[in-house]
């Protein structure tokens, strides 16, 4: 786990500084920010329709194989990449189509390498995995786009894209000699494991018999041709914890969330503060990412009401933070928002990492790709509407407003729907068991 971090860590510096200097270089082809947006955004389509196909690959395929390859594929396109830039031929027709081949690669490799790192640890230390791979992942980013400027100005931009092709040659080195921790989830498809939080070894020989045997019943249905993208569908449709998950993070993410542009609009604009004050207020949200990341590896047993709870936290904050009288105290509020917005994704991915059976969870990771695409793509737009109507100040508070009312009132209709179901039970004189799995 320590090498796949270290390598995780060269990986996403590696990429942070490759976007960074690739909108800078979009910017000088083009001189236009539409188009830096729309290579942004050919990136990340393929994920909208790829992604479950994507998922059932890393079910069916080897996962170390998987990662393997597709991280070599990657660097092969960084690689390249820097060989059109150092021969002048790239052009804006090349990089749309780099960025399109990227995207489609990326939705086998982010699922494969996601669950790889859960293979490394027993399913009771994968939240505190995703924890950390949180944490590496913020550090990534914050070294990743320092370095960006320090290559372009001393080597040139072809050696940032070449750097990322070497840190993606690195992964891939690393990947063959990972060994998967004893009880953890073996990444064969044909070999499923117990899923995460399984009862104790205490437990009676009837109970791991009947254990036993419902796993075996699981290998055979996941093997062969039944192996297919709708089972994933299914599972999430038809799983409330995962839906709900996804309507937390929904809501969250059209309507918060993104502070790089409702936070810069409220800094250069009511409270009448600069580049600089803006800078100032990044490296914050970045230092609360890590204090979150940190917090959020402590976790032992992640739950989607601790999502919500999390996330309505975070969306008052939010709305104390748009009506906030100067710089001084937004960079007070700041720091609480991005420490329990990172604890909230650090839980959520847990829970969406955990929750499948061994044998759909990439597949499940493949679905929630492509809705979280749509939450991408779409966000930003609805939220620039709504600044427009409302201002920076007003898209804070009535964002802030709609997520914590709708986690309030999606709370308030859980617990009507259990106090329904306990007098139901009580009145047919059975026993109540209602309240069972309310941690979720």
């Amino acid at each position: 786990m320590r090498w796949w971090s270290v390598a995780n860590f060269v990986s996403n510096a590696g990429t942070w500084m490759q976007l960074t200097v690739q909108n800078l270089l979009v910017l000088q082809i083009t001189g236009s920010a539409a188009a830096t947006g729309l290579s942004m955004s050919v990136q990340a389509a393929p994920a909208l329709l790829m992604s479950v196909l994507g998922g059932a690959a890393v079910d069916r395929w080897p996962r170390k194989l998987t990662a393997t390859v597709s991280q070599a594929l990657l660097g092969a396109i960084a690689f390249v990449t820097a060989l059109l830039v150092v021969l002048d031929r790239l052009d804006m027709t090349s990089l749309l189509a780099l960025a399109a081949v990227t995207g489609m690669i990326a939705t086998v490799d982010g699922p494969a390498c996601a669950l790889l790192g859960n293979d490394l640890v027993p399913p009771e230390d994968i939240p505190s995995a995703i924890g950390v791979g949180a944490l590496v992942h913020s550090a990534g980013r914050l070294v990743g786009a320092a370095l960006a400027g320090v290559t372009v100005g001393f080597v040139g931009t072809a050696a940032a894209y070449a750097a990322n092709g070497v840190s993606f040659l690195f992964v891939a080195s690393v990947v063959p000699f990972l060994r998967p921790a004893p009880g953890a989830t073996r990444s064969s498809p044909s070999s499923p494991s117990p899923p995460p939080f399984s009862l104790s070894s205490s437990s009676s020989s009837s109970s791991s018999s009947s254990r036993k045997s419902v796993h075996a019943g699981t290998e055979r249905r996941a093997t062969g041709s039944e192996m297919t993208v709708r089972q994933g569908l299914v599972f999430f449709a038809r799983r409330p914890r995962l839906v709900a998950l996804a309507a937390v993070t929904g809501i969250s993410a059209v309507f918060g969330r993104n502070y790089g542009l409702t936070l810069a609009v409220l800094v250069t604009g009511p409270l009448a503060g600069g580049a600089g004050t803006f800078g100032t207020v990044s490296t914050v949200l970045a230092v609360g990412g890590i204090l979150g990341a940190v917090l959020g590896a402590r976790l032992r047993r992640p739950s989607v009401r601790l999502v919500g709870t999390l996330a309505a936290a975070g969306a008052l904050l939010q709305v104390a933070a748009g009506l906030s009288p100067s710089v001084a105290v937004l960079l007070v509020l700041v720091l609480p928002m991005a420490v329990v917005e990172s604890v909230s994704d650090t839980a959520g991915t847990a829970v969406l990492q955990t929750d499948p059976p061994a044998h759909l969870r990439g597949r499940v990771l493949g679905v929630w790709g492509s809705v979280g695409t749509v939450w991408s793509l779409g966000g930003p737009p609805a939220l620039g509407l709504l600044m427009e109507l409302a201002g920076a100040r007003g898209a804070l508070v009535v964002g802030g407003l709609v997520i914590a009312t709708t986690i309030g009132a999606g709370f308030a209709l859980r617990s009507r729907r259990i106090t329904t179901v306990a007098l139901h039970t009580e009145e047919d004189g059975l026993p109540n068991r209602a309240t069972l799995g309310t941690a979720a």
